[in-house]
């Protein structure tokens, strides 16, 4: 959406992540922790998705999608690292939880290749107990649930007084929450309790950058788990 919302040409690659096409040493040489996306541009490689629009927002200035005030350039930064925050525990939690296709857990010999190349602690640990016997559990499905309704509803309450997330303006913080907001609700989870989410996400739906990188990638060729390396052309 960054890319598309600043008029960048760009190269996209796309890995199958439900055959373990990230799972390699060749992908792992660009991510070391093996998550999608990741930019690579003039020889430097950004693997964190909020640095990778943060660097695209301070290198391709126009449109801006930053604040230019301290704070709420601070407002933007606590969006994106709430976002990161929850990613884990929550929303990954969750999908792996509810989504049938992600319940197939990793077969014993796929484990050892992920654990073989994998070295943070963090998803190492997801992993061992997602591809367990009893996969994640209700009970974490339910917590994970509570923390996305805990969260969402902030964004509710901020939104019942702004259009976006920040101040008046579209930013990298809407950017950074409504593809979650449109995979969590695909992959079951109830947004009927947050109504000015739903608005918010309504509007931001009409946006041609979010046709192009989240409906067209949604509905195209590849699998909707596909995720994208970018590299924009200068």
């Amino acid at each position: 959406m960054t890319l598309e919302e600043k008029g960048l040409q760009w190269i996209s690659h796309h890995l199958n992540t439900r055959t373990g096409e990230h799972i390699t040493p060749e992908y792992f040489g660009i991510n070391p922790n093996g998550l999608v996306p990741a930019l690579v541009h003039d020889g430097e490689v950004w693997i964190e998705s909020c640095d990778i629009i943060r660097y695209l927002d301070d290198l391709y200035p126009e449109p801006r999608l930053t604040p230019t005030d301290d704070k709420n350039t601070a407002k933007l930064t606590e969006w994106l690292n709430f976002a990161s925050t929850i990613h884990i525990t929550a929303v990954k939690t969750y999908i792996y939880a509810t989504r049938p296709s992600d319940r197939r857990r990793k077969t014993p010999d796929e484990l050892e290749r992920y654990c073989s190349l994998q070295t943070n602690e963090k998803l190492l640990a997801f992993h061992a107990r997602s591809s367990s016997e009893g996969g994640i559990s209700e009970a974490d499905r339910a917590r994970a649930a509570c923390l996305l309704h805990d969260a969402f509803a902030k964004l509710d309450t901020h939104l019942s007084q702004h259009r976006w997330l920040v101040a008046d303006d579209f930013t990298l913080a809407d950017i950074t929450w409504v593809p979650l907001h449109f995979t969590l609700e695909r992959a079951g989870f109830s947004f009927s309790q947050h109504e000015n989410v739903m608005t918010w996400a309504r509007v931001i739906a009409e946006r041609p950058s979010f046709q192009k990188a989240v409906v067209e990638w949604f509905e195209g060729p590849t699998e909707a788990e596909t995720r994208i390396i970018g590299r924009p052309s200068e």
